[in-house]
Order: structure tokens, then sequence, then C-alpha cells
């Protein structure tokens, strides 16, 4: 048969019916990238989806509808980190949810074969979508977001590690367990698209379909400004005159963003301190600049109360041009402090280094090769053990610090030496990825199912 009769017969035969299972806030924002780029494929999936946990508000992006219920837990998806949450789901209707959950999806995948439908499950998350999914009797792929082998090794070897229920998670020689490897290795598992390289050069051990093609929380991140804003002619002696720019990420759930704000405005405030002192490697610097990224679900103005009680004041003119005509600008001194709901992409790319206190705004910033500074704070999600996990798989490129105050020093010794930074913009590449994931995905998974 030609390739032009098979090209035609592909486009007449009825599409693919795909269902997209997914467990958090996160996972949601994946699978929509993962989506967007399959509806835009010739002859493209009859997509439906349902949202393991929350409401999935991520997918209003796009017109496709939900097979089952979808409730908000009171840990916001956060369970695995803290036993009290887990209890506070379970009283909150975790159980009745997920049994209603499985029983709509072999509903539907019943109803699809009834009807001779072609149908297949995407799941995206960790093993509960995975799990959903293998035993929902379809062909299914798998997008795991929650685990990489950077959490238990590098390119050199095992991470070193001080507590003994380290060796629980790299036990039978990957951070997937045998169980969960033999959920990817099912005859109708079609795809397993891991977050990174080392983690699927490590799962191609077994008889497992893994394929390396990125990481799509590195998609949609385009700055809204040519990078020849700052880097055109004259590069240095634009880079002498340009601000130095700190992007601040306080995380996107409240009540804990506020509580982040407050100590990372104690880090920004012993910043500003260091920098006047005759030592400093910005002594004679310059604007410096402070962008905070602020998720649209939080109230700008209990962030903007905390800013002006460290003495910030109202400002109207801008050293820096964002996206947002929103914003809210402040200074004190020679440095000037923005919040906005509207430009976090240009703050990820202006920012020179980060204060973070956030999941995946962090490890997007330091994606884009640059490095950040993070200060645990009380949780549900960025606690001290989630910092000390996410410091092992981001390498290098995260600094944990145990006080707001200890910032100054780091970023001193971070900018004398070019040779560190160079490491870090390398490491995070590697780590998170080229953009464009969510397209090679796509096109996996129009081949594969």
């Amino acid at each position: 048969m030609s390739n032009v009769s098979r090209s035609s017969l592909a486009s007449n035969s009825p599409p693919l019916r795909l269902l997209v299972l997914s467990n958090g806030h996160g996972e949601d924002m994946i699978a929509v990238r993962i989506l967007q780029e399959l509806q835009r494929q010739p002859n493209p999936p009859q997509i439906f989806a349902l949202p393991l946990v929350g409401e999935g508000r991520a997918y209003e992006q796009l017109d496709i509808p939900f097979i089952g219920s979808v409730l908000n837990m009171p840990s916001g998806g956060f369970i695995y980190m803290d036993g009290r949450q887990l209890a506070r789901d379970v009283r909150g209707g975790l159980l009745q949810l997920t049994l209603s959950q499985i029983k709509a999806v072999r509903r539907w995948v019943s109803s699809q074969k009834k009807l001779g439908n072609k149908r297949a499950i995407l799941a995206v998350g960790d093993i509960v979508p995975l799990l959903f999914a293998t035993f929902s009797g379809a062909n299914y792929a798998f997008v795991g977001t929650a685990k990489s082998e950077y959490y238990v090794r590098d390119e050199a070897g095992l991470l070193p590690r001080k507590s003994k229920n380290a060796r629980w998670e790299n036990f039978s020689g990957s951070v997937y367990h045998p169980w969960e490897r033999w959920l990817m290795s099912r005859r109708r598992c079609k795809a397993v698209f891991p977050r990174d390289g080392l983690t699927t050069e490590t799962l191609k051990q077994w008889p497992i379909p893994a394929f390396s093609l990125g990481n799509p929380m590195m998609d949609g991140l385009e700055p809204t400004f040519s990078r020849q804003q700052f880097y055109s002619q004259d590069v240095q002696q634009r880079e002498i005159v340009r601000p130095f720019v700190v992007t601040l990420l306080p995380g996107s759930r409240p009540p804990e963003a506020y509580t982040n704000w407050e100590t990372i405005m104690i880090a920004v405030s012993a910043l500003m301190a260091s920098f006047q002192e005759r030592d400093s490697i910005f002594y004679t610097s310059k604007i410096v600049v402070f962008l905070g990224a602020i998720a649209p679900g939080l109230d700008s103005n209990i962030l903007s109360q905390s800013v002006q009680s460290q003495g910030w004041r109202t400002e109207s003119a801008s050293p820096i041009q964002i996206s947002d005509p929103n914003a809210l600008t402040f200074k004190q001194r020679n440095a000037y402090l923005f919040l906005t709901q509207q430009a976090y992409n240009d703050c990820l790319h202006l920012g020179d280094i980060a204060i973070a206190m956030a999941g995946t705004a962090t490890e997007q910033f330091i994606g884009l090769g640059k490095p950040a500074i993070a200060i645990p704070g009380n949780g549900p999600q960025y606690n001290p053990a989630f910092a000390e996990a996410q410091s092992r798989l981001l390498g290098s490129s995260l600094i944990l610090i145990d006080h707001p105050a200890e910032i100054a020093k780091v970023v001193q010794s971070l900018f004398k030496d070019p040779d560190i930074l160079q490491i870090i913009a390398e490491n995070g590449g590697r780590r998170m990825g080229k953009p464009g994931a969510a397209l090679r995905i796509a096109e996996c998974l129009q081949e594969r199912f």
C-alpha cells in the first residue's frame, strides 16, 4: 500500500477516544499542554478528562468533558508529605471520591468498547493515575511527573544520605519500585515519558517503552520581550548598566504563600543591607530590582501591606519593563520591587537569581539555567522535607539556607565565581530539559496509539 493511500485511510478512520487522568494542579497543567499539542495534530483524538485531585480548573482552557466527579480535598493534594493531611482528606470524602472515579473510568472504557471506538488512556502524575490506567482494560501511556532518579543519584552515582529510610527509595535499583515498573511494562502500556534523561535510561534496563522527550514543565515559558532587550550590541557595557534582578517565588497556595512572603521579605531586607557594604560586589551598583511573581489566586493587597511595612514606598517610575500594566511598584533607596500577577514568564526570564519557596516555579526558574536560593517554610507544601527533596532533584542549582539572613553571603559567593554560574546553567538545562516536550510527546502518542 502506498504512503498516500495509508495517509488517506488514517485521515478517514474514526478518531481515537482519549481519556486523560491527572492528580494535582501541576499535573493538570502538564496534561493540558500535551492535549493542546494533540489537538493541533492531523486527525486529533476526541479527548475526555478526569482530574483525580482538585477541581481541574486548568482544563478550563480546553473544551473537553469530564467523565466523573471532581472535588477539592483539604490537603490540596499534599497527602504524601503529612499523614495528618491524609486523615483530613479521608474525613473529607477521599475514599468515596476515589471509588466513584474508579467506576467512572470503567464505565467510560466499557461504553467506548460497546460503541466500537478505539480508546486509550493518558495517565499524568504518579502511581495513582497509572493504577487507574493499568486496570482500565484500555491501552495507556504514562507521563511520570512525580519521580526522578535525581532524587537518589546523579550522573556520578548514588547521593550520600543521612536517613536510614533513604535506602528504601532505591532498594531495587531505581526510584521507581518493582510494582510501578510492572505497571509500566504491561503489554497495553504503549509509552512512558519520564521527566528527565537519567530516569529514562534507568527505566530502559527493564522492558519499559520509555522515551526521553523532555519535561512539559518547560513549555509555554516564553517571555514577552526579545532577549536582545538586554543582550544586543555592546554586551559588556549593557551588563554593567542593567539592573541586578532578583525573582521572588512565594508559592501559589494561601495561606502558606502569605507566610512564605513574610520570610522572603526578611531575605530581601538582608540582601538590601549587604549591597550597602563596601566589600559587596554590588556596592557600586547600580539598580537592584525585585520581581514578585504572584499567583493570580493570591490577594496582592496582603502582600503589598507586607512590602510597605518593610519601608518600601509606592513609585510610578520604573527601570524595567514587564508585561503587566497593573503591576504594583515600590522603591527603597536604589532598589525597586514589583508585584505582578500577569507577567510570570517575564519574571522567570529577567531574574538573575531567585528567592524561592515554591514547587513548580522553582523548577522552571532553574530549568532556565539560573540559581535559586530556597528557605524551607512550615508547609504544608514548602516544608523542610519538601525543600530537601527538591534540592536533590535540582542539584547544585538550588541552594538551601536555614534563615533568610544567610542569603547575602550566598549571593555574594555565587556572583564572584562565573565558573559556578556556568555549571549551574548547564545543570538546570540537563535536569529540566529543553522546551517543546509537549509537542514531542503528542507526536509520539499519535504514533504509539
